[in-house]
């Protein structure tokens, strides 16, 4: 296994003395945003991860290595690549190694590749789940099956707002993930901070969700937790404005017969445009919040191991 991985100096030398770390995936450099804003924002995560007393491990697949934590000149060789380096879910992990492909990892990867290193703390701007019309496409994300296989806490504004709230819910419940809310009762909703459906348990700290979490590995359950942050009043966007956008930007999608793991890349880039760049301001600053808290919690559960 270990001629597969490889680390950052930085990342070796927190492994090494027990330090908190948080996973970083790098979908979000290739995939979710445009350059150059895409490489600024994951500059930024890993310095607000330091900030906050963890050491960031933004994670890729290059030239056949897993790689635990990035150089700037690897996140500016995945930004300016974008869309041409692969999506690369866990189904593709082995394929990408074997042939050298370089892969941007999505949650269901970055928590796997995470979990081989053990870091347990992982932040991403939204989870995939169950898409609108799963009940005949069967599109359900291999986000959520990770979930509930790999013991990694991931900290999250929700499910994208793109998919099925209520159907990923389910999916969850019947796989056994906990679904926390930080500070709310109400699943986020990724753009906007409020939805119509509850999570299963409120916690106020992040030291009370890393309790929670040490506990549940100490009583070995399988799985991991999601803990859902909602975005700041401040950038939460109005959500008849992004339900309008985002039906809108499905439209264009089905016309355009874009199916798959293209999906999602092409509904935030067309709700980007449509909202006229306020959605990518929100995706940017909901990220930001969620490495902050993946942060504290890191070093809380830290504490307790």
């Amino acid at each position: 296994m270990n001629k597969y991985i490889e680390y950052s100096v930085e990342v070796k030398h927190a492994l090494d003395n027990n330090l908190p770390i948080v996973a970083l995936e790098s979908t979000i450099i290739s995939h979710g945003m445009p350059y150059p804003e895409n490489v600024k924002t994951a500059l930024e995560c890993e310095k607000i991860v330091r900030d906050n007393g963890s050491v960031p491990a933004t994670i890729a697949i290059l030239n056949g290595k897993l790689k635990i934590g990035l150089s700037k000149e690897e996140i500016d060789f995945l930004g300016k690549k974008a869309l041409k380096i692969v999506k690369t879910s866990r189904r593709d992990i082995a394929y990408n190694v074997a042939n050298k492909i370089d892969g941007a990892t999505t949650v269901s990867a970055t928590s796997y590749i995470a979990s081989l290193a053990g870091i347990s703390v992982f932040a991403t701007g939204g989870i995939g789940g169950v898409h609108r019309g799963a009940e005949t496409t069967f599109d359900i994300s291999a986000d959520l099956e990770e979930l509930a296989e790999t013991k990694v806490l991931v900290v999250c504004a929700g499910a994208k707002s793109i998919l099925d709230l209520g159907l990923t819910l389910e999916y969850l419940e019947t796989k056994g993930v906990p679904v926390v809310g930080y500070g709310t009762n109400v699943l986020p909703a990724f753009y906007c901070n409020q939805s119509d459906f509850l999570v299963n348990f409120r916690i106020d700290t992040p030291k009370e969700i890393a309790e929670v979490f040490n506990t549940q590995l100490l009583l070995n359950l399988r799985g991991g937790m999601l803990v859902t942050n909602p975005i700041s009043d401040l950038y939460s966007m109005d959500k008849e404005v992004i339900d309008e956008a985002i039906s809108n930007a499905i439209i264009e999608m089905n016309k355009e017969g874009i199916k798959g793991k293209e999906t999602t890349p092409y509904l935030l880039s067309k709700i980007a445009e449509i909202t006229k760049g306020d959605s990518l301001a929100a995706n940017i600053q909901l990220v930001y919040s969620n490495c902050r808290l993946a942060s504290e919690i890191s070093v809380h559960l830290n504490k307790l191991k």
